[in-house]
């Protein structure tokens, strides 16, 4: 781990910007949502992608627009034996406010890169426009359409970070509870899974936190909850879902975070649920820190792991297809 490479970021995320120009936090005025989702944008343009190890095209999902991404070149070294056909549905960050699937190309191309997985990467509607639980439909609604064209849920992962990563638990419920079947595996980057802002790491890790503020997370999070009552279980799931029967989870997060206790509290919450579920704390990085893979150690390594996670569940699945397509015949008359 490179300790000068975390301060720098650190550094990077705490300078002085002008109003709105590279992010949801700040001081002074509340932002506008204009200039929330512009700084966003300048802030994730930053970011390295690789652009040589992966193609996009826009397409639709469910209804809406979304981004498809695919490798063009192999899966990294440790993966020659590939995992096999599968999809990654990643769902962007961005408080449910802002943030599209370009902004998260730098996470959805480094994971198709590792993987050898393609990714689709809807577009969801945003708050304040479109509050709960619009977000969720919409990402239910991606889930819904990768099964109706023929792909077997076990081929398929669920991905996000932030809110993104939020939606990729709160879709779970929402796939649960409509009863159709659910993914291989559930990815989290810095999940937001708790609108209730209850955890104790929202007092303790402000200041220590360079991303956030409580009064920024306040302000995103009343445009999302448009005055919904947080304690119910597609908004808090780490407090008030019921996980039972939830696939493996990955869960990554950053010890100076402030949403540090909702990732905490989520994997705790699995555990009890009796789901198979790895909690990854990176000492001394900020919110979703992948995002600063190329000039952060922690973010590349962080990275492969989530993406031997991945290839791991859906080999899983694939020998699971395979198994039983193999029984068939003996089968027949």
């Amino acid at each position: 781990m490179s300790r000068e490479q975390r301060s720098r970021i650190d550094g990077i995320l705490r300078q002085p910007r002008p109003e709105g120009s590279e992010g949801p936090e700040g001081s002074g005025r509340p932002r506008t949502v204009e200039e929330i989702r512009a700084g966003f944008r300048g802030l994730m343009a930053r970011m390295i992608v690789p652009h040589s190890r992966i193609r996009t095209a826009d397409t639709t999902l469910g209804g809406r627009p979304a981004l498809r991404v695919e490798p063009v070149t192999g899966p990294d070294a440790g993966a020659q034996d590939g995992p096999g056909v599968g999809t990654i549905l990643y769902f962007h960050g961005g408080g449910w406010v802002f943030g599209s699937p370009e902004t998260a190309l730098s996470l959805t191309g480094n994971l198709v890169a590792r993987t050898g997985l393609g990714a689709y990467s809807p577009d969801y509607r945003l708050a304040p426009e479109h509050p709960f639980p619009a977000a969720i439909e919409d990402t239910l609604s991606a889930y819904r359409d990768l099964l109706d064209r023929g792909e077997e849920p076990s081929a398929i992962v669920f991905a996000g970070d932030s809110a993104g990563g939020g939606l990729a638990v709160t879709t779970c419920l929402a796939a649960r509870d409509a009863g159709l079947p659910l993914p291989a595996a559930v990815l989290a980057f810095s999940p937001g899974v708790d609108a209730t802002r209850s955890g104790e790491s929202m007092r303790t890790k402000e200041g220590v936190d360079p991303v956030f503020t409580r009064a920024a997370l306040e302000h995103t999070g009343a445009m999302y909850l448009a005055g919904a009552d947080p304690r119910q279980p597609l908004l808090s799931p780490a407090l008030h879902a019921d996980l039972t029967g939830f696939p493996p989870m990955l869960v990554q997060v950053g010890a100076n975070e402030m949403l540090l206790d909702d990732s905490v509290r989520l994997a705790a919450r699995a555990r009890a649920a009796g789901v198979d579920v790895i909690l990854d704390v990176t000492a001394d990085v900020p919110h979703v820190f992948q995002a600063f893979a190329g000039v952060l150690d922690e973010a590349d390594e962080a990275l492969d792991r989530a993406a031997l996670f991945l290839r791991q569940r859906i080999r899983a699945g694939n020998a699971a297809r395979a198994s039983v397509a193999q029984a068939r015949p003996a089968d027949r008359p």
